[in-house]
């Protein structure tokens, strides 16, 4: 329900997500923990914002001595330029403010600005940010933001989910450091796996248990279970934070058993006492959850997409992704039989979009393809890695 939800909401381009304070204190924690002058003398960009609610920057405004930031920029996007519509309130910050103009609130962006201590008290904080209206709607594509975007030394934000490609493809654009947030399965993107891949990219310190709470305007769209009536806030699961900076749990090494011990004593009902499926498309053997990767396993292992969440680059070497392929493929099917779980048959192509089993007979619980006299189940995607510890068998 949580993933359908968060669907929706993409299709609907209904993007607004409030990150809550603790999540970004938590984040944020981990990469000074790993290196505690990580933002000294940086600029921050924090784009994509709604400065007066967002707790980005209240969190960065508060602690701008602290983490001796040289300047903090926060933009937000116009009200008349959201595609999805919810009822606007100004704050009495911007009200009671002189420069205020009701027509500008709704058609101009702001920008939020700190760099010195404007109340004269003694200490830079979120009281000393100066705010004015931008030319354009806040729009992250326009000359406007690209240009502050070329300013800033990071990036941090949770962007539209409706827009993740293209906003995380802006930031590469400039080759800039980052955090953001999006959604896990954007690690699919033919986009987004090759920075992955090519350690330009990677999974940040993430929200507990996976789970990530926002507060929105448009809290009645979503189920019980869903939203939250005592807190105000809406669960996601499978969301993450995406980035380049470097954090101690990225060098973590995965505790692992052998693969006859995973065979012997593992959690799993589809592995205890049973051997691993090799794919019919590509020399790899299919690891479906983290937890059992085999220590010893020379080869190819495909593994959850979830596993990047505890990747470890001194401990694995990632090949590929079985989602896209990107040409690694070593079988191509012809057109298939899609046999659904109640019998359904379908003529499909779908079966050279993810690595394939060979079974004895369709799937009694799930779909499964017919080619010929044989028949097939496709799995997940996966994450095509091997351990760099072993030496590859010839």
């Amino acid at each position: 329900m949580a993933n359908g939800n968060l669907t929706n909401a993409k299709n609907a381009k209904n993007d607004e997500f409030y990150t809550q304070y603790y999540d970004i204190e938590k984040e944020i924690t981990a990469y000074l923990e790993y290196n505690p002058d990580v933002f000294r003398g940086k600029t921050i960009l924090l784009p994509c914002d709604d400065p007066e609610w967002s707790n980005f920057t209240k969190f960065f405004a508060q602690n701008f001595e602290r983490f001796g930031l040289k300047k903090l920029i926060s933009t937000s996007y116009a009200q008349e330029s959201k595609k999805y519509k919810t009822p606007y309130q100004p704050t009495l910050f911007e009200v009671n403010d002189p420069q205020y103009d009701y027509k500008k609130t709704k058609t101009k962006g702001k920008i939020f600005t700190l760099t010195y201590d404007k109340q004269g008290d003694g200490r830079i904080d979120v009281n000393d940010l100066e705010w004015h209206y931008l030319e354009g709607d806040g729009d992250f594509k326009s000359k406007e933001i690209k240009k502050l975007r070329d300013e800033a030394d990071i990036i941090i934000t949770n962007p539209p989910f409706s827009l993740f490609r293209e906003f995380l493809a802006w930031i590469v654009e400039a080759d800039k450091q980052f955090v953001i947030i999006g959604n896990m399965n954007a690690i699919t993107y033919k986009e987004v796996f090759p920075l992955i891949k090519n350690d330009m990219m990677w999974l940040g310190n993430g929200f507990h248990a996976g789970n990530a709470y926002f507060s929105t305007p448009t809290v009645k769209e979503y189920a019980e279970g869903v939203f939250n009536s005592e807190t105000g806030l809406v669960k996601f699961r499978n969301c993450c934070w995406f980035t380049n900076l470097d954090h101690g749990r990225r060098h973590q090494p995965l505790p692992l058993m052998t693969m006859n011990d995973n065979i012997k004593y593992s959690k799993h009902k589809e592995l205890k006492g049973k051997e691993y499926l090799k794919y019919d498309n590509y020399d790899a053997i299919e690891v479906p959850f983290t937890d059992a990767i085999p220590s010893d396993y020379h080869g190819v292992m495909g593994v959850p997409i979830s596993f990047l969440d505890k990747y470890c680059p001194e401990q694995f070497e990632i090949l590929g992704i079985t989602k896209t392929w990107f040409g690694m493929a070593s079988k191509i099917y012809p057109e298939q039989i899609q046999v659904s779980k109640t019998g359904e048959k379908t003529l499909v192509t779908k079966l050279n979009d993810g690595a394939t089993i060979l079974i004895e007979s369709s799937d009694v619980n799930g779909t499964s393809y017919i080619v010929g006299n044989n028949h097939y189940k496709q799995v997940y995607a996966r994450v095509l890695v091997r351990n760099k510890h072993l030496n590859k068998v010839d």
